[in-house]
C-alpha cells in the first residue's frame, strides 16, 4: 500500500484525484508492462501514479510544477521501500523546452490534468515534443459535467487527434474495484505519419 501525504491548502496538485487512484490501480493489473521501461509522469501532483509505476519496476521521473516538488519528494522518501525500479521528480512546465527529458520515454502518465483551458496549448506541445513513435500516453480523467469542462476537454480531445490516435480503455480492463463509468482511461500514441507533412 501506497503511504501518500496530501496538502489541504495549495491548489490542485496536492491531493490524491480519483483518476489517479484509477490510473495506478489499472498499472497494477499489469495491463502494461512496467518492469526496466521508461516512465514519465506529467502534472504528477502527489506522485501516486508515478510512484505505483517505479514500484511495478519502471524507472519513473514524476513532474510538477517548482512548488510540488518538496510533496513529490516527501512520497518519494515514504514509499522508497516499495520501488523496485527507480523514481526521481524535476520540474517540467508544460510548453516549455523539454530536451532534458530525452530520449522519449515508453510510457507517459497523465491523471486528471486537463482542466484548465489555457493549458491546452502548452499540454499538447509538451506531449508532441516528448513522445516517439512508439511512446504509449495512458490519460486518465474524470468527465466532469460543470461548467466550461465539457467545452475543454471536447477541445482537448479534438486538438490531440491531430497529431495522435486515442483508443478507449474499456472499463471492463479497469481495475475490479477502483473503476467509475465517469472515469476514463485513454491509450494515445503519435500518429504514424507517411513520408513528410
Amino acid at each position: 500500500a501506497l503511504r501518500l501525504e496530501q496538502r489541504a491548502a495549495g491548489g490542485v496538485g496536492c491531493v490524491v484525484w480519483d483518476a489517479a487512484l484509477v490510473l495506478a490501480k489499472f498499472l497494477e493489473t499489469g495491463a502494461c508492462p512496467l518492469a526496466r521501461r521508461h516512465v514519465l509522469e506529467l502534472g504528477a501532483g502527489t506522485g501516486a501514479v508515478g510512484i505505483m509505476a517505479a514500484t511495478l519496476g519502471a524507472n519513473v521521473t514524476v513532474t510538477d510544477l517548482e512548488e510540488l516538488q518538496e510533496l513529490l519528494l516527501v512520497n518519494i522518501e515514504n514509499n522508497k521501500h516499495l520501488v523496485t525500479g527507480s523514481v526521481r521528480a524535476k520540474v517540467l512546465k508544460w510548453g516549455e523546452d523539454v530536451t532534458e527529458f530525452q530520449p522519449p520515454p515508453d510510457y507517459i502518465l497523465m491523471a486528471d490534468c486537463i482542466y484548465y483551458e489555457e493549458s491546452l496549448e502548452p499540454l499538447l506541445k509538451t506531449l508532441k515534443d516528448l513522445t516517439g513513435p512508439d511512446t504509449c500516453v495512458l490519460c486518465c480523467y474524470e468527465q466532469r459535467t460543470m461548467g466550461k469542462n465539457p467545452e475543454i476537454e471536447r477541445k482537448y480531445f479534438e486538438l490531440l487527434q491531430k497529431d495522435f490516435e486515442l483508443e478507449r480503455i474499456p472499463l471492463d480492463r479497469h481495475d475490479e474495484e477502483y473503476r467509475s463509468a465517469d472515469i476514463h482511461i485513454v491509450n494515445i500514441h503519435r500518429k504514424r505519419t507517411v513520408g513528410h507533412r
